[in-house]
């Protein structure tokens, strides 16, 4: 038995998108096995844009320190996302940097930052309307890589796998139905 944290990360909350039937799939499946599943909807956190490296410092807000509770509790974090401007969306990331404070996610020294969330693994589901085979073409994953490498790593989670669909706007039931069951099987192991 896992414990899974999925974060859906579209900021639009009202109108039904791809991201949400995802997280919910991958919830679903992840409980219907026998894991231990939280969820965050990101488009339902409220939390103000860091703007220094003091602010980056003081404690976080009380929706923010539930959310690094449930990171805390979690084995396994999946974040569900869309590509925006080949990056995730502005909220997303001002998520992450409230999220990922000094004395939780990491610890500041002379020598660098030392990571704090070490042991935990990570899988990245991103949709875009791109064509995905254009994606490493145009971006050379440089979203992703920078997620994994600078975000995830950092702090010491281990990225294990990624999925990425594209021309999700314009995907057909039968396609849409296919990555909801290549999600199912990843869900089933929390993978």
């Amino acid at each position: 038995m896992t414990r899974i944290l999925v974060i859906q990360g579209h900021p639009d909350g009202k109108e039904p998108h791809l991201c949400q039937s995802l997280a919910d799939v991958y919830c679903d499946e992840a409980q219907q096995n026998g894991h231990l599943v939280r969820r965050i909807d990101l488009a339902a956190v409220t939390f103000p844009l860091l703007r220094s490296h003091s602010e980056w410092r003081q404690p976080p807000s009380k929706e923010i320190a539930l959310a690094q509770e449930s990171v805390a509790w979690a084995d396994h974090i999946v974040l569900i996302f869309p590509l925006w401007l080949g990056c995730m969306p502005a909220l997303l990331k001002g998520f992450l940097e409230q999220l990922l404070r000094p004395g939780f996610a990491l610890t500041e020294s002379r020598t660098g930052p030392k990571p704090l969330l070490t042991g935990k693994t990570a899988s990245v589901i991103v949709t875009m309307c791109m064509p995905s085979s254009l994606y490493p073409l145009q971006f050379r994953p440089h979203e992703l890589k920078v997620l994994e490498r600078n975000v995830l790593r950092l702090v010491g989670i281990r990225p294990l796998r990624r999925m990425i669909i594209g021309r999700a706007d314009k995907l057909s039931l039968e396609d849409r139905d296919r990555w909801l069951d290549k999600l199912r099987l990843r869900a089933a192991v929390a993978g």
